[in-house]
């Protein structure tokens, strides 16, 4: 898969300076896969197509004030320094990005706000923006914090051309937010009002919280053409044995599962376990899903125009002896319901098609149809089938 493949324009003028007024009357453009439909409607809409019992899952990270601008010794030079995460408590160490960066060297201080009382020294080069810095302070660690928190600004991404409002500390953050440790929003769940969630509550759809602390690896630019080749920085994620639970329920049920963002996505798909279920989890990951995944743990997506490897087991078709296996490679065509093929397996090469998606497979001229022996060359037949399991492609 190759970076230009995503490619396209954006109108200046398409892209929000600020929010709408109400988080759930932002825009809503809804892919109806089977009539192959688009329709444009309002977030609040999105209660219109989950049904009781389904569950969503939501990341609970919260946004901390991230930005700080200090003044770097001797030349008063401003300068931006971007907190990523923070490495030793005690020792008051540091991740952060600089810029300029061109200006700041090991052994450099700077100093923060207008008493000067925050300072940080710099004790080593990461990346080429990247620094480490341990930050004097004369007061207990919560005091630090504390300073940190009334310096810092709302890091609001660097696409929105204007100065960070008080408003922004608020509507830059979602209402179920709750777990501090991101240095930008889990941008999906920002479109849910308290009332739309209420709505979801009272219809009986149910909530899995997760958390992945958004960092460097979320918003760091791809910089490769081959996506294979980018590598992801770690971020922390914490997934609750309650969540696990709710989660592997819903997947026993067939009920439908919804992450809500990529990085709730990343958050489940870095613990799956090879049965398909997902596992309680707290560490870091640096799952980059565009890359060959396993989507065992969620259950609505899919892509049209991927190519999957579909293995026929022994005695579950022609042409293929009890306890042997046979693949065949499709191409995706569309999603309809209409037919079960038993409990085959279906791998596939990147793209989102996920379990318990309904996909037409489409049987080239010339190679084997695995009910029906071979089709004729210059003909093509079409099979609908619903993916039972995923796993990996080789």
């Amino acid at each position: 898969m190759k970076l230009s493949h995503f490619n396209f324009e954006l109108p200046d003028e398409l892209l929000a300076e600020y929010p709408s007024e109400h988080r759930d009357e932002s825009r809503l453009m809804v892919l109806n896969r089977e009539k192959q439909t688009i329709e444009h409607k309002q977030f609040k809409d999105l209660i219109d197509y989950f049904n009781e019992d389904d569950v969503m899952i939501l990341n609970d990270t919260k946004v901390f004030p991230a930005r700080l601008f200090g003044n770097k010794e001797k030349t008063g030079a401003r300068i931006e320094v971007f907190l990523l995460r923070e490495l030793n408590a005690e020792q008051r160490l540091w991740d952060v990005l600089v810029d300029p960066a061109r200006k700041i060297r090991i052994g450099n201080k700077l100093y923060f706000g207008e008493d000067e009382m925050l300072v940080a020294e710099v004790i080593d080069n990461t990346t080429s923006r990247g620094r480490t810095l341990r930050f004097l302070y004369d007061g207990s660690y919560e005091e630090f914090r504390k300073k940190l928190t009334q310096l810092g600004q709302t890091p609001l991404p660097k696409y929105i051309n204007r100065e960070v409002e008080p408003e922004d500390e608020e509507r830059y953050q979602t209402i179920y937010a709750k777990n501090e440790g991101a240095v930008a929003a889990p941008t999906a769940g920002l479109h849910f009002s308290k009332h739309l969630l209420k709505r979801l509550e009272i219809k009986g759809i149910n909530f899995a919280e997760v958390t992945l602390h958004v960092g460097l690896g979320t918003f760091n630019p791809v910089e490769v053409e081959d996506l294979s080749k980018h590598k992801m920085d770690s971020e922390e994620i914490i997934i609750p044995i309650q969540t696990a639970d709710k989660i592997n329920t819903a997947l026993k049920e067939k009920r439908r599962i919804c992450a809500v963002g990529t990085t709730a996505m990343r958050a489940i798909e870095s613990s799956v376990s090879s049965k398909g279920n997902l596992n309680d989890y707290s560490g870091w990951t640096n799952k980059f899903t565009p890359d060959v995944f396993t989507l065992s743990a969620s259950s609505d997506r899919i892509c049209q125009g991927e190519t999957v490897t579909y293995t026929i087991n022994g005695g579950a078709g022609a042409r293929v002896a009890p306890s042997t296996t046979a693949t065949y490679t499709f191409r995706v065509q569309g999603a309809v319901v209409q037919s079960i093929m038993g409990n085959n397996v279906m791998t596939f090469l990147p793209g989102t098609i996920a379990s318990g998606d309904t996909v037409t497979i489409d049987v080239m001229d010339g190679q084997s149809n695995p009910l029906n022996g071979c089709v004729a060359d210059t003909s093509t037949i079409s099979h609908t089938i619903i993916i039972d399991t995923l796993t990996p492609a080789t």
